[in-house]
């Protein structure tokens, strides 16, 4: 488990499910948005578990929060790369 802080936000890296690198706002401005997965249920409900158990929230961040969190999750250091050689403009 690690923890990333983005200016006021600070992220369990546990709960990432998903980061959308590259996108834009509804402005055009540079934005960068992680799915965030966290539990719904309390430590006192496991016997009850149902099939909806984790809330998702997708958090966008612009600017400055955008750029460090690229350079996080493109970083081989912390994310393996399956396609290091991948260009969507090579997309058949």
């Amino acid at each position: 488990m690690a923890f990333i802080k983005i200016q006021n936000v600070v992220i369990n890296t546990s709960y990432v499910v998903a980061v959308r690198l590259d996108n834009q706002t509804s402005l055009g401005e540079k934005s960068v948005s992680v799915l965030i997965a966290t539990p719904k249920f309390s430590l006192f409900q496991w016997d009850t578990i149902a099939q909806d158990i984790c809330h998702y929230e997708w958090i966008e961040f612009t600017g400055q929060a955008a750029n460090a969190l690229q350079d996080y999750f493109t970083s081989f250091n912390n994310v393996i790369d399956l396609l290091p050689q991948y260009q969507e403009s090579n997309a058949v």
